[in-house]
Order: C-alpha cells, then structure tokens, then sequence
C-alpha cells in the first residue's frame, strides 16, 4: 500500500526543514519559518503558489472613522435600540447598547 503525502501546508515547520534539507539551492533553513520554508520548497520543486480564496488570517485593513461619522453610527444605533425596546426585544436592545459603549470608546480614542 502506498503512502500518501501530506499537502505543504499541513506539514509542521520540522518536517519542512527535514524537506528542504534534502533538496538542493535552499540555504540557510534552520532560520526560515514556515511561510518561508513553503515558498523555497513551491520554487526548488517547481509547484506553482496555491490561491489564497478564503484563507483565514488574512488582514483586512481597518477602516478608520471621524467623531463625526462615529457620533452618527451612535445616533443610528440608538434609534435602532429604541425601535427594538418598542418591541420588546430586550436581548437585542442589550446587543444594541453594547454596541453603543464601543462606538462610543472609539470615539474617545478619535478625539
């Protein structure tokens, strides 16, 4: 029966070195981290980089707000929360408020 190889991205950082010591042109592996360790061994095996459609730990950048857009979002919010308590939707009217404390930190930090 045949063994089946692992994928690159789910071997540890310890067996990439393993790998990459066994290949020649990759120098200095002891010091590569993982990513690193992947893209020398994709480019001494000649296997094309993967897409990376949906990949978790993906930084998106953050979207930053003025005190005026943030006091409106709380003005919204709190026309939200009012409409929900008329509604009798306490669970949703507690979500609301902390939401309201948030954006209000964030405005505190803005100024």
């Amino acid at each position: 029966m045949e063994k089946k190889e692992k994928p690159l991205d789910k071997l540890t950082a310890k067996e990439l070195r393993e790998m990459a010591l066994g290949l020649t042109g990759i120098h200095g592996v002891h010091a590569m981290k993982k990513e690193e360790l992947l893209v020398a061994i994709r480019k001494a095996k000649g296997i094309p980089e993967p897409e990376k459609e949906g990949k978790v730990g993906v930084k998106q950048e953050k979207v930053i707000l003025t005190v005026a857009q943030l006091k409106q979002k709380m003005k919204e919010l709190k026309a939200k929360r009012e409409e929900v308590l008329q509604q009798r939707n306490y669970k949703m009217a507690e979500i609301i408020r902390r939401r309201i404390g948030r954006v209000k930190k964030k405005t505190r930090r803005a100024a």
